[in-house]
């Protein structure tokens, strides 16, 4: 994996294969740490390295870092999304892990190394990110903090009934309705580029560049890790979703519907043929990636009234059940005080204007 590894030292890592095997079967593994998701965020804009620490002769911690060059040449961002993959509670372990993503952001003239860690947000991860080094980022996170994770692990029927009524209903009907779902091939891509860009419109949704979610499908299905399905009705494709998984955990990240046919439900039936297949590969928690940062009892008085932001999605998400998840959030560790203070401004600036 790495030439001439040596124990207790972090190393650039140059066989994608083995680190994908490593972050399948850590307990901490992510799908936004594995080489697929590198590889996809190297084609629009960032460049990606994998450090990882060796004991023993084996791979037990490690980091997918991303980097992007800030403008002017002031520096570049390093940024590493739903990791570092280590056992937070080694405190040794990960002391010596964050050291190496230290040297390697240095390297690479990084004004600050941002970690946003698979982490729940409570006080004993926030105090030891802080004995760590790192700060709460001044910049919003890159990945959502707040999420629905539904437990698929039971059989079907108990999970239908885990959903709100009127969505276990919503599924049902779209299948009396004539709704079917199927897995998409790579000739379906152009009906779900046109099927996002309808919702985008409709919905006022920022999406993607087509090209990067054909990157997506052509990275990450042929290896197992997604699957692209698509709803139709007599043929004609309504809505679509792109489903990612690392046994034991799914993640919900696409999804785009027509104008056409809404009142059958197309957009439930295909949430639950997503759990489906996530069951057949045994993953046990399906996560629907993204909800409005809010306490529950905010999200349920409010989800009525409010359209902005994620409020519309989460009207949809909340009827298939779940626990509220929200996570520690993005933290900074500042090797340029000035540079970073000057991009926190410069930041702070363009979100007033917007």
């Amino acid at each position: 994996m790495a030439r001439g590894a040596r124990d207790g030292v972090c190393q650039v890592l140059d066989a994608p294969e083995a680190w994908d095997e490593f972050v399948a079967g850590h307990p901490n593994g992510h799908v936004l740490q594995t080489s697929a998701w590198g590889m996809l965020k190297s084609r629009f804009g960032w460049q990606a390295e994998r450090v990882g620490l060796f004991q023993g002769g084996d791979l037990v911690a490690g980091a997918q870092i991303l980097y992007r060059d800030l403008p002017l040449g002031a520096g570049r961002l390093a940024y590493v999304p739903k990791g570092p993959v280590v056992d937070w509670a080694d405190r040794a372990l990960t002391a010596a892990l964050l050291a190496g993503l230290e040297e390697a952001a240095r390297a690479r003239g990084a004004v600050a190394l941002t970690i946003e860690p698979d982490l729940a947000d409570d006080l004993n991860h926030r105090e030891l990110l802080s004995e760590l080094g790192f700060r709460p980022s001044p910049f919003d996170a890159v990945q959502p903090r707040c999420t629905l994770v539904v437990d698929i692990g039971p059989d079907e029927e108990a999970i239908l009934m885990g959903f709100k009524s009127k969505a276990r209903y919503n599924v049902r009907l779209a299948a009396r309705k004539g709704v079917t779902v199927r897995a998409a091939v790579a000739a379906d891509l152009p009906a779900f580029h046109a099927l996002m860009g309808a919702t985008a419109e409709r919905d006022e949704f920022g999406v993607h560049d087509p090209a990067y979610y054909e990157a997506a499908y052509r990275l990450f299905v042929p290896r197992g890790w997604a699957r692209l399905l698509l709803a139709e009705v007599e043929g004609e494709p309504v809505a679509a979703v792109m489903i990612f998984a690392l046994p034991p955990r799914a993640w919900y990240f696409y999804g785009a519907s027509g104008d056409k046919h809404r009142e059958k439900m197309p957009t439930y039936r295909l949430q639950w043929e997503g759990m489906r297949w996530a069951r057949s590969l045994g993953c046990t928690t399906y996560d629907l990636w993204g909800v409005p940062d809010e306490e529950e009892m905010v999200l349920e008085n409010e989800f009525t009234a409010r359209q902005d932001g994620l409020w519309g999605v989460y009207r949809f998400k909340r009827g298939f059940g779940g626990d509220l998840v929200r996570s520690v959030g993005a933290w900074d560790r500042v090797y340029a005080p000035l540079r970073y203070g000057a991009l926190n401004v410069g930041y702070a600036l363009a979100k007033a204007r917007r």
